[in-house]
């Protein structure tokens, strides 16, 4: 390397190297601007090692937690996450399982993110949550280790082999931040831990392309390297098919490039004339131009932007392909912030959400698993007097907008523009902007954010550092940061491995949040504690009176208590107010048919029908209905419609066993409980179904094999034990009735078929003696 030129220029030593025809100009900031951080000089292997090894501490205790909150639906319901189901699934339906093109589908596509749950499921032989988790925790350590990298190829001044301490602080800060806890001890979340290792992928691969092999250090490229160009895009794919924030790359990448690599000065970029002229002091620093008018870095810049530019657009349009070219429709619950009166009131409540976003990264005390419904009232008056902290909000804001645009930038400058980009870019899909999203808040969505928030309080405290008073103080704070927010994701890790414990602090959070409530009226109920679910969803539903799904719920557990009557007037109302709610329908049906009202029952189960045209449960109660009506035929074809649409519905196969056999066709019934059997080897009713059908052709050794078939597989169930007595007794084996009979009693004491059987047993023998 040989020095070119050295200048002086406005009292500052400013230097030029040339090295194999690629420049490299050096700021006016010291070679070791952040050495005056308080923090220990580590070598780069070392800082990488402690960095994970903290990241995983802070959410290591959630490694043997449950499935919690929208897990159940991601993965323990998703069948895609299955072995057995054909791969090519996973770019048909939506993160959640259902078919893109329907209704239901909130079009969320991530089939990188499907599939890891596949591999998770195909290593542990089961859906069993340790390994998921263990996998979460382990990604959020790499994403930490690959995000010092990248912040060293921001705030370094020169070799990327040199530790920068503003680099360690803001990896730490990352990796310890209690926002990330959704995203890591949440199983949902692994689509923003794979989001974001595969977008800090695809940006380290840009940096390749503004850097020189030998030294390491940014330069002008006079060429495109293609080779990591083409690596940056196919990660930049892989982030977009895991989450869909991870897109924003391609932002962040143009930002690096025009702001920090080439350094053209942002207010450039709002003038055509002036983006394509270079500065005098950009011409000393080496920007020459060749005989053309035109450089050979301003052509290689182009080529890099158009790149960036035309893989957006590119993915883009796969991205509303895959989607059906349909937006997903949200309701009023889901996002209220979004169906406000006017564009004002909705301008107004979406940066008072951007207020509580930002917040929730300076003070991540107040979090909650869900923050729809009425967690964050709506705006709806100018004199609201939450409009003044959304006023200090967008003060600071601007003032931080306002320093990205000085006349003069030097290097602090071009890392606060790049820590407000990676802060604000990657939250833009979760920003209501361009599309209605589907809730209020989300943490999960700050953990790429939380990135640019790290590098700008690390910003904060180099700028500090540099008043000596301030070290001790500025080293008492940080220490104190750190370990602040290491105990709370401690704390709230270990509070998302149970979904009570969850439920219940964001009772306390947001105590008028509505599905919080439903959520724990869910899981209580499911425990068996009826009044307090009865409780807590009469609670949601008064806290929101169109909830629809509180009422549905509600409605479930009073119709199995016998107040079909108040069941039938929930019902109604749920469907009045959303029309395709398809499970309430059904619901409804068979309330309606408990209450006699046939017809009625019929309707609400065409109707459900319409809105789901594969709900084999439907079907099913369905079936019953004509049961009850003696329409034997029609549901016949009701049963066989829901065995066709689930194969494993045991209900749907044993009541068609039942009414064939009651009609007399037992043939009829041996054959459709071998066919049964296909799918459910291990369902013993089956085979009790076709030993009483074998029982009445006379077969007896057949009835007896199928008999004891049900009882090797549920050895506990008494009826089993009678219905075999009853056949040895019609067969002549009275020792053998004597002895299922016995066996029934010992399982049921009180069981008076038995009793009754085993008298007329001794009856029998008396006689015949």
């Amino acid at each position: 390397m040989s020095l070119e030129n050295c200048q002086k220029e406005n009292g500052k030593i400013k230097t030029t190297f040339q090295d194999n025809g690629c420049q490299h100009v050096h700021p006016n900031t010291p070679r070791h601007w952040d050495g005056g951080l308080p923090l220990p000089a580590l070598s780069p292997t070392f800082a990488r090692v402690v960095i994970f090894a903290i990241a995983v501490v802070c959410y290591g205790n959630s490694y043997d937690g449950n499935f919690v909150f929208d897990d159940s639906e991601a993965i323990v319901n998703n069948k895609d996450v299955l072995p057995e189901r054909p791969v090519t699934d996973l770019l048909l339906h939506d993160f959640w399982g259902n078919q893109l093109v329907s209704k239901q589908s909130h079009k969320s596509y991530r089939p990188i993110t499907v599939l890891t749950y596949r591999w998770n499921v195909q290593l542990a032989g089961g859906v069993f949550p340790k390994g998921f988790h263990i996998v979460n925790i382990i990604l959020h350590g790499l994403v930490s280790v690959l995000l010092f990298s990248a912040f060293i190829s921001i705030v370094s001044t020169h070799s990327s082999n040199h530790t920068s301490k503003a680099a360690f602080l803001s990896s730490l800060l990352f990796a310890v931040h209690p926002i990330h806890t959704e995203s890591v001890a949440g199983l949902v979340g692994r689509a923003d831990l794979l989001c974001a290792l595969f977008f800090l992928l695809s940006f380290m691969a840009y940096v390749k392309t503004c850097t020189n092999d030998n030294t390491g250090r940014l330069c002008f490229p006079e060429k495109v390297d293609w080779l990591w160009m083409i690596l940056s895009v196919v990660f930049c794919f892989l982030a977009t098919f895991s989450k869909e924030q991870g897109i924003t790359v391609l932002g962040v990448s143009c930002a690096y490039d025009i702001i920090f690599v080439c350094q053209i000065h942002p207010l450039k970029l709002l003038s055509p004339q002036s983006a394509c002229k270079l500065s005098r002091k950009e011409q000393q620093n080496g920007h020459s131009r060749n005989q053309r008018g035109s450089s050979p870095w301003l052509q290689s810049l182009i080529q890099r932007q158009f790149v960036l530019i035309f893989s957006a657009v590119a993915f883009l349009l796969l991205r509303l392909k895959v989607m059906g070219l349909s937006p997903p429709t949200f309701q009023v619950h889901d996002n209220p912030h979004s169906f406000a009166n006017g564009s004002l009131y909705r301008a107004l409540n979406y940066n008072y959400l951007y207020a509580i976003n930002s917040w929730l990264l300076l003070n991540p005390w107040w979090l909650c698993f869900d923050w729809s419904m009425g967690c964050v009232p709506v705006i709806t008056s100018l004199t609201d007097p939450r409009l003044l902290p959304l006023a200090a909000f967008l003060f600071v804001m601007g003032c931080l907008f306002i320093c990205c645009f000085k006349t003069e930038m030097d290097h602090e400058d071009r890392c606060l523009v790049l820590g407000l980009t990676l802060l604000v870019l990657p939250f833009l899909p979760a920003s209501n902007i361009f599309f209605r999203v589907g809730f209020v808040i989300a943490e999960r969505n700050l953990y790429l954010p939380s990135a640019g928030f790290c590098l700008l309080v690390s910003l904060g405290a180099v700028r500090l550092s540099q008043f000596r008073s301030l070290k001790l103080i500025l080293a008492a704070a940080l220490c104190a940061l750190l370990l602040t927010f290491v105990c709370r994701s401690v704390q709230r890790s270990y509070q998302w491995r149970e979904e009570l414990s969850l439920f219940k602090d964001g009772e306390k959070v947001c105590p008028l949040n509505g599905k919080v409530h439903y959520n724990i009226a869910k899981l209580v109920g499911d425990m068996g504690e009826t009044e307090l679910a009865i409780e807590k969803y009469q609670l949601a539903i008064k806290l929101n009176p169109q909830y629809d799904q509180a009422m549905n719920n509600l409605a479930n557990i009073l119709k199995d208590q016998g107040d079909t009557l108040e069941a039938e007037e929930l019902l109604t109302k749920a469907v009045s107010i959303n029309h395709e709610f398809a499970a309430a329908w059904m619901n409804l049906g068979i309330v309606q048919a408990q209450l006699r009202k046939f017809d009625l029952a019929e309707t609400s189960y065409q109707t459900a029908l319409q809105h789901r045209r594969k709900y084999p449960d439907c079907y099913y109660n369905l079936g019953n209905l004509f049961l009850e009506q003696e329409r034997h035929q029609e549901a016949l074809d009701a049963w066989h419609m829901a065995t066709r649409l689930k194969p494993q519905h045991v209900n749907a196969w044993s009541n068609a066993m039942i009414l064939l056999d009651n009609l007399g066709h037992y043939e009829k019934t041996i054959k459709m409980g071998e066919m049964a059997r296909e799918h459910l080897p291990n369902s013993a009713v089956l085979w009790f179904h076709m030993a009483n059908a074998y029982g009445k052709m006379e077969r007896w050794q057949d009835s007896e094999r199928c008999f004891l078939a049900a009882i090797q597989l549920e050895p506990a169930e008494e009826k089993y034990y009678l219905n075999l007595g009853v056949l040895y007794h019609r067969w002549g084996k009275l020792e053998k009735a004597e002895k299922a009979y016995m066996k029934t009693l010992q399982l049921d004491s009180k069981n008076s078929n038995a009793k009754e059987y085993l008298q007329m047993l001794d009856r029998k023998r008396k006689g015949a003696l």
